[in-house]
């Protein structure tokens, strides 16, 4: 891989590893912020709250997130959220010791707020490299989240009694870790763009819109996110608490999830050789299949394994494809404003899901919760067989 050692992916790298153990309190959160979440919560249903209130965080600030990065610049911008979370972590701290849900809840939507930051870490990637490039950058952000899926959850577990109160040592752990990656950060050099300040020089949302193909690549993130999100904030407590798998063997799926979600970022650029991203986007959608399928014959600690496992490297093929796509379906003068709606419609529909889990794995069977999912799979392929049709009405090469 000549191109790793080429201009620009020292930045890559820097971003890869920095926001990886950052993201360590993304993944802390989603297996303690759940089980934390049921023993202070008032009743069962609003158990996910918490990374319901996350996401819907992270939603929230994707649009003045985006405004922060182009005024203060990507390095900046994320070294203020990159403090923002090492605060919240005292929050959560201080929460655990009151026992105060609405407390912990208010951490949960902060978080959100710095993990929309985070994820910019794949655009400015992208910018530091030829555009012919961008992939390989935005694979390799994504394959730092590995560190993040082991290292979360093991702060998670080693934290959780070192004080009289569940994972108050936890969240301590996750800010050292976060000031860490803050430290790293500073050997990033962004990349010389040109501001294009003249706001009645961009292209209008609407006609942004117009472009079936930064549809298919907003809605590729969505229904990836959704799926993803929906089968995975429930099953912490699907296993631990209904299925009664132990806190380990709980532990142990998630991570394989989390993992399974960025491993096949190493070998993204040859797949998308092969398969191209509308071939990567279908490829996703069979892993969901696989998803279900295993869901409905085994809810053993194995059956959830393969199910998070195939969860993971379905949301991968699919959301990766979909931000490959996006830079291609607007002008440079418009990217701010197309990774906003991109970014906004994803975790808003995320947080949906997340926040609706809580109230499906109370009311319904894991196996009902998995029969669910063939809606958004369903769409995605209907989306994908209507871009098409539209981009061949066109004579626009597919």
């Amino acid at each position: 891989m000549i191109i790793l050692s080429a201009a620009g992916f020292s930045n890559v790298w820097v971003l890869s590893i920095s926001s990886a153990l950052a993201g360590s309190l993304i993944t802390l959160m989603l297996l303690a912020g759940s089980l934390a979440g049921s023993d202070l919560a008032p009743t069962a249903e609003w158990a996910t709250a918490p990374i319901a209130l996350m996401i819907t965080g992270t939603a929230l600030a994707v649009i003045p997130v985006t405004h922060c990065m182009r005024r203060l610049g990507r390095k900046n911008g994320l070294l203020a959220f990159m403090l923002l979370s090492a605060l919240t972590c005292g929050l959560a701290i201080l929460a655990l010791q009151l026992h105060s849900f609405s407390l912990f809840c208010v951490c949960a939507l902060l978080l959100g707020f710095s993990n929309a930051a985070l994820l910019q870490t794949r655009f400015a990637a992208m910018e530091s490299v030829a555009l012919e490039h961008s992939t390989t950058a935005a694979s390799m952000v994504m394959a730092g989240g590995i560190i993040a899926a082991f290292v979360g959850p093991e702060l998670a577990v080693i934290g959780r009694q070192l004080t009289n109160i569940d994972y108050q040592g936890s969240f301590f752990l996750a800010a050292s870790c976060i000031l860490s990656a803050a430290l790293l950060l500073g050997l990033y050099r962004p990349a010389a763009i040109t501001d294009h300040s003249d706001r009645t020089a961009e292209t209008s949302t609407l006609a942004l819109l117009s472009n079936p193909s930064l549809c298919l690549a907003v809605a590729s993130g969505a229904i990836a996110y959704v799926v993803m999100s929906f089968i995975m904030t429930g099953t912490p407590i699907s296993m631990h608490h209904f299925h009664d798998h132990s806190l380990v063997d709980t532990k142990w799926v998630l991570q394989s999830h989390i993992a399974a979600m960025f491993v096949p970022s190493f070998i993204a650029p040859i797949l998308f050789k092969h398969l191209n991203i509308r071939g990567m986007m279908l490829a996703g959608l069979v892993c969901y299949c696989g998803t279900i399928i295993v869901g409905f014959a085994d809810t053993s600690v194995r059956g959830f394994w393969v199910q998070l496992v195939l969860l993971g490297i379905g949301w991968n093929f699919i959301f990766v494809a979909g931000t490959a796509l996006l830079p291609n379906t607007h002008r440079d003068k418009d990217r701010f404003k197309a990774q906003a709606i991109n970014d906004s419609t994803v975790f808003s529909l995320q947080a949906m899901a997340a926040l609706s889990a809580g109230w499906a794995i109370n009311l319904l069977s894991w196996q009902q919760i998995l029969m669910g999912c063939l809606v958004p799979i369903v769409l995605m392929l209907g989306i994908l067989l209507w871009e098409r049709g539209k981009i061949r009405s066109l004579n626009q090469p597919y």
